[in-house]
């Protein structure tokens, strides 16, 4: 199979969109299949055998860390040339549209997949009158698409409630191999917890960034003053926390930033903990979820996005309600009361961690793929809502319109 991808997102920049498509280059490079992909400029030439054509992007102001190709860019000729039986759009924006206008043009069916809660984000960012307007606008795109994926169940729920149409799920997977309790070392131990390895561990993995939600990390240091903490991850935010947590540094080193950390580092960084903490209520799925469960650890997160579709509560971990900071405490404080049912509870999430292979997630997703193999018409692009934007709506915005 031919499949040429649009990609919103991908390295130098790393998060869990990046690693999905890393993976699923390496999948499609195993299994003999043929990939091509579009990108933001910056992006290494190829990756796992498959070409890369960077496009010049601009970064979005109000969050600088996504970088747009402006959907005026025209790659026909390049995907013409290429032939692909499938066009797959992965977190579609600008670039994703203009991925969606060429296939039309080439009658060639589209994937579109969701992986990011923009609307969601405009409340933490103080930007709540966009977000019936991003709504519209994603929902308008998306339905445009073949099939849509989301990549937990309760995101498709919250997409299919939003008026998006003909959506599956196509979950995420993790490497069992490379994240492992066997990881555990003495010395991360050690370093993690600022010379204290008898105490309780708890981690947060993930970029440091408002929506994250990480200072609801701070209450719990200062009910349990025997716990240490571990941030694992780099971002906007990182001098912030700094700051803000300086007070728990001094104290023994109470917390530790290691800034972003990659293979066996992050493996080693996993297995050292005790107990995973994720306080963000806006994630899709959680790919970090997934590895600390990998990793023999716990997970507790409020009971919203990806995490739900992970946590058993009471067996792998715990939920909590979304916006509910006494109960975080609670249930954390529990986890550090009870090591026995905690090192239980990580027990279980590693088994049902297990069961999570990237190769059985890409074969469904090939799976999907071959289901849209099929002749048909043209469609027609639809035009947008009228209550988008100007700019989203000028001819010249959409010149196959």
């Amino acid at each position: 199979m031919r499949i040429a991808i649009f990609a919103e997102t991908f390295l130098p920049k790393w998060d869990g969109v990046a690693n999905t498509l890393c993976h699923l280059l390496e999948y499609l490079a195993a299994h003999k299949h043929t990939a091509l992909m579009f990108a933001p400029e910056g992006a290494p030439t190829q990756y796992a055998g498959t070409p890369i054509v960077g496009l010049p992007a601009f970064a979005f102001p109000f969050y600088p860390d996504l970088r747009l190709v402006p959907p005026i860019m025209n790659v026909e000729r390049r995907l013409a040339d290429f032939h692909p039986d499938i066009v797959h759009i992965v977190n579609p924006a600008f670039l994703g549209l203009t991925g969606l206008r060429h296939a039309r043009s080439l009658n060639v069916p589209v994937v579109a997949s969701y992986h990011t809660d923009l609307p969601g984000y405009t409340s933490t960012y103080r930007l709540g009158l966009f977000r019936d307007t991003l709504w519209a606008y994603f929902r308008w795109l998306h339905n445009q698409a073949d099939l849509n994926l989301a990549p937990s169940h309760f995101t498709r729920r919250e997409l299919e409630a939003h008026g998006f149409e003909r959506v599956g799920v196509w979950s995420h997977g993790v490497d069992t191999t490379q994240f492992h309790p066997a990881r555990r070392s003495a010395e991360w131990r050690t370093r993690l917890t600022g010379g204290r390895p008898d105490a309780p561990l708890l981690l947060y993995v993930g970029r440091l960034a408002i929506e994250k939600r990480i200072e609801w990390l701070q209450p719990v240091l200062e009910a349990l003053p025997q716990v240490r903490l571990a941030i694992v991850g780099d971002g906007p935010l990182r001098s912030t926390l700094e700051t803000q947590f300086a007070g728990t540094q001094r104290d023994a080193s109470r917390t530790v930033f290691t800034g972003y950390l990659r293979g066996d580092d992050l493996a080693a960084a996993y297995a050292a903990a005790d107990l995973f903490t994720f306080p963000s209520a806006n994630e899709t799925f959680g790919n970090v979820v997934l590895e600390a469960m990998a990793s023999g650890l716990p997970v507790i997160a409020p009971r919203a996005g990806g995490p739900v579709d992970l946590i058993t509560q009471g067996i792998n971990g715990f939920l909590c309600a979304p916006d509910d900071q006494t109960e975080w405490l609670t249930l954390i404080q529990q986890c550090v009361e009870e090591p026995t049912m905690t090192q239980r509870m990580g027990q279980r999430a590693r088994s049902f961690a297990e069961s999570r292979s990237w190769e059985a997630v890409f074969n469904g997703l090939l799976r999907d793929y071959a289901k849209l193999l099929r002749p048909k018409s043209t469609p027609v692009m639809e035009k947008p809502p009228a209550h988008l934007p100007s700019a989203a709506t000028s001819p010249d915005f959409y010149p196959h319109l």
